[in-house]
């Protein structure tokens, strides 16, 4: 997923990172990198703390990003890194942060939902982000259920990829904890 993700980020971050002036030379491929540290270190924390339907609801849109949280605590980790580790000026820290993380959140999510680009699937991602602790389970299916209805049934859901083996501490437990 890493690989991918910073692949996305140097497709996006041409203009607003290396031909930057705010952003000194030595530092773009630090900095393209910090910007793929924020958002995996974000959506891990995210999926960690239990807000694993934000995440999923994140990759669910393509469009209106810049009003999700979790983008925004992104765009705040990487404003924060640009200023502290490169020197990057704090408005202009925030304002490449601001612009740049929609654009890769949005070439990730779209190549996540192309069914014609198998380089990462959003089953891909939430295992790496869960550590590999979900497989089997497949979030595309949970996304598209999100938004055809907004809600999640677990009932359903542990059947329906658990075999309906609704014992506890298995697997329904973990999803239990991140879909409310």
């Amino acid at each position: 997923m890493l690989d991918q993700l910073f692949q996305i980020v140097k497709e996006n971050a041409q203009d607003l990172i290396v031909n930057n002036s705010a952003v000194p030379n030595q530092f773009n491929d630090a900095a393209m990198g910090e910007a793929s540290n924020a958002i995996h270190d974000q959506l891990s924390q995210a999926v960690s703390s239990g807000n694993l339907q934000d995440v999923l609801g994140l990759f669910g849109q393509a469009q209106n990003l810049t009003n999700n949280p979790l983008v925004g605590n992104i765009v705040s980790q990487l404003a924060g890194s640009l200023g502290s580790k490169f020197g990057v000026d704090g408005a202009q820290a925030q304002q490449i942060a601001g612009q740049l993380i929609p654009q890769i959140l949005g070439g990730l999510i779209n190549k996540t939902n192309n069914p014609n680009d198998a380089s990462i699937s959003i089953n891909d991602i939430m295992g790496h982000l869960g550590g590999g602790g979900s497989k089997g389970i497949d979030f595309g299916s949970i996304i598209n259920q999100m938004q055809q209805g907004g809600k999640v049934d677990l009932g359903s859901l542990a059947g329906q990829f658990l075999g309906g083996n609704k014992g506890g501490g298995g697997l329904g437990d973990l999803l239990g904890g991140f879909l409310k």
